[in-house]
């Protein structure tokens, strides 16, 4: 039980979360990225905001639920947010807009891409520096270190 607990405390299950999205959304950015120069492919993207807001709901329902930051994570499934069968997230890309039509009919736009590739390895390079520097409180605690 104390294992359940520590696991679904504080910033755990919220940086799980946002790790989980950055990670899928660079596979996602890549894949577009990777397709740049296909007749006819339309860049897929998913709503970083909507993600933020559906989290911060989700932190909101917990602490009105539990009155602290303990208990599960309830993030909402949206249009763009699902989970498999595990409980993990997935992500359901929608089309991405206001790109650049071009003679080949590709909807594209290189500069937004390569700054959402940049934005996102932020996030997901914060989260899990934030995650890291928890985990390794929270190893000190057991051992007893100070």
């Amino acid at each position: 039980m104390m294992i359940a607990d520590i696991a679904n405390s504080g910033p755990l299950p919220v940086l799980a979360e946002v790790m989980t999205f950055a990670a899928q959304r660079q596979q996602l950015i890549a894949h577009n990225i990777a397709n740049l120069e296909t007749p006819d492919f339309v860049p897929l993207d998913v709503s970083t905001s909507g993600f933020q807001k559906n989290l911060a709901e989700a932190v909101k329902r917990r602490r009105e639920a539990t009155g602290n930051e303990t208990g599960q994570l309830d993030v909402k499934e949206t249009r763009e947010l699902a989970r498999d069968g595990s409980g993990s997230l997935v992500l359901r890309p929608r089309t991405s807009s206001g790109n650049v039509l071009f003679h080949d009919r590709n909807n594209r736009d290189l500069e937004r891409m390569m700054q959402s590739l940049a934005e996102n390895t932020t996030v997901f390079r914060a989260a899990s520096d934030l995650l890291r520097t928890h985990v390794g409180m929270l190893r000190n605690a057991m051992a007893e270190r100070v």
